[in-house]
């Protein structure tokens, strides 16, 4: 079993970026101070955003909070293979697939 760490993360959304999908799980509500779960729709096509920095690597959806405190674990099911991340600010995954637009098996 290889250990997944940030410049794993890092490295697999460098290799990926045109195809990446994204799910949230989770998310920090500042309302109730904690963390919630969201009703997930599923994947959908992850949005690259123009300011990219050490929280949110440049997509929508992601925050990572650093400093060892960002936990990543393999994730593969339903067609999606990618890395599932869980810290104190939510939990989400960051998968490609190998289905096309329409749902069909490259």
């Amino acid at each position: 079993m290889v250990k997944i760490t940030k410049a794993t993360f890092k490295s697999f959304i460098r290799r990926n970026a045109d195809k990446l999908y994204i799910m949230n799980l989770s998310d920090f509500d500042p309302m109730t101070d904690c963390v919630q779960q969201i009703d997930s729709a599923g994947f959908r096509k992850a949005k690259l955003t123009e300011h990219s920095n050490n929280h949110t690597l440049g997509i929508a959806g992601v925050w990572l909070v650093g400093q060892s405190r960002d936990y990543f674990t393999a994730y593969e099911k339903d067609g999606f293979r990618g890395i599932e991340v869980y810290n104190s600010c939510g939990n989400f995954v960051v998968a490609v697939t190998d289905q096309t637009e329409t749902g069909e098996r490259k």
